[in-house]
């Protein structure tokens, strides 16, 4: 059987259960940027210091990314995703013990490596679904991520300010076991399209980056754009606790649930990808970034106007970063169908390379330059993701091919 023709079938209450893994094992990720002044008060360290917690799990993701997704290649997917939220829960468990900075900043890391449940899941279900579903099933997925990663701030900053910085953490393990109950029943029995050994599955990630253009093109769309978004959002939480508004973390979650409106973007940028192709999509989303950069440098001015401006540019720039993630997903599932979880690998390990370099520069922009300094970071990403974008070589989507063909075939 082609590893392109659906095996099972991938109903609207399996997709919707999946977009909800999606969303709860993605939110281990970010509720640690809402919490980092809670942690820095707690364990007695500076926030500087604190904001590392955020940093570590992050670069803890994109570790696991490239060296657990592509088993998704290799493995059922069914015990790799219970396996993988298992270990999740106990990591957490872990963190939330932590007697000290360094070994909360290690058992991030290690929740970070092990929580890449919704990258093993996307390659998944796009092998599961004919191919003019796929833009639709994976912006709906990414809806659900990109749920979690919003509702996560919120999640965080809340409990964290009620019940102190280790209660998110608890929490959060008991989602994670409790989901790996359920997907242990729901997930869908598949079979891995690939016998290759562990190091050939590596190595060939490494490969697909040099010899697939496309990828590479999407590679650098998400590092640029996802850079600029976790520099943002890192040094949000510095910017409202600090002297120009004096608030907590809870004020991070309440910015990250207003935000998260923007998860009904995403499946519509989705089934717009399926129309007419990734190109328009991900133009929309670079100069929506642009925008929501110089929206953004009013929130340093404090205030009403101040914190008005911060809720409509992180808004605006969410959904620029996910519109664009469905674009660039959307387009590299269609490349190999037989390879979908190295691709993948290869996209987000770039991804969230590029998203823990500016979490890392967007808190030294802060600390110099202040939160100007941050939003100019956020426009020059964007600005050198245009660039790439404008020298791209135009590749007509098939399905505006196919509808150009039947409209020159009607004038004939």
């Amino acid at each position: 059987m082609s590893p392109d023709v659906p095996r099972s079938p991938l109903g609207r209450r399996m997709v919707l259960i999946l977009a909800l893994a999606c969303g709860v094992s993605v939110a281990n990720v970010y509720f640690p940027q809402a919490i980092s002044p809670l942690v820095a008060a707690g364990l007695h360290v500076s926030p500087d210091s604190a904001a590392l917690v955020a940093t570590a799990t992050q670069i803890g993701y994109a570790v696991g990314i490239f060296l657990l997704v592509p088993l998704g290649d290799r493995l059922p997917h069914r015990p790799l995703i219970v396996t993988l939220l298992t270990l999740t829960g106990l990591g957490l468990l872990a963190a939330s013990a932590a007697p000290a900075l360094p070994f909360l900043v290690a058992a991030g890391a290690v929740v970070g490596v092990t929580t890449v449940v919704p990258q093993v899941i996307m390659p998944m279900a796009a092998g599961l679904v004919a191919d003019d579903r796929r833009g639709a099933i994976v912006g709906t997925l990414l809806g659900g991520l990109l749920g979690g990663i919003l509702l996560a701030r919120t999640f965080g900053g809340t409990v964290g300010e009620w019940l102190g910085w280790r209660a998110p953490y608890v929490v959060a393990a008991a989602l994670a076991l409790l989901l790996a109950v359920v997907l242990a029943f729901a997930v869908p029995r598949t079979n891995p399209p690939s016998r290759q050994r562990y190091p050939s599955l590596l190595a060939e990630s490494l490969r697909l980056l040099r010899t697939e253009p496309d990828l590479r093109r999407s590679c650098f769309y998400g590092a640029t754009l996802f850079g600029g978004f976790s520099a943002a959002w890192t040094s949000l939480a510095l910017l409202v606790s600090g002297p120009a508004y004096g608030l907590g973390a809870q004020a991070v979650g309440l910015i990250a649930l207003v935000g998260a409106g923007s998860v009904f973007c995403t499946p519509a940028a989705g089934r717009y990808v399926d129309r007419r192709g990734p190109d328009p999509v991900n133009l929309a989303c670079i100069l929506g970034a642009i925008v929501a950069a110089g929206v953004l440098t009013a929130g340093g001015f404090g205030g009403a106007i101040g914190l008005a401006a911060l809720v409509v540019g992180m808004l605006l720039l969410d959904i620029a970063v996910q519109c664009g993630q469905a674009a660039n997903q959307a387009r590299i599932f269609a490349l190999r169908p037989e390879v979908r979880s190295r691709l993948n690998t290869a996209y987000m390990t770039c991804s969230f390379a590029g998203g823990s370099a500016g979490s890392w520069l967007g808190v030294r922009a802060y600390t110099t330059l202040g939160w100007a300094g941050v939003c100019g970071l956020l426009a020059l990403v964007a600005v050198l993701a245009l660039g790439r974008h404008l020298v791209r070589r135009p590749r007509r989507h098939p399905a505006v091919a196919e509808q150009a063909g039947e409209d020159t075939g009607a004038v004939r």
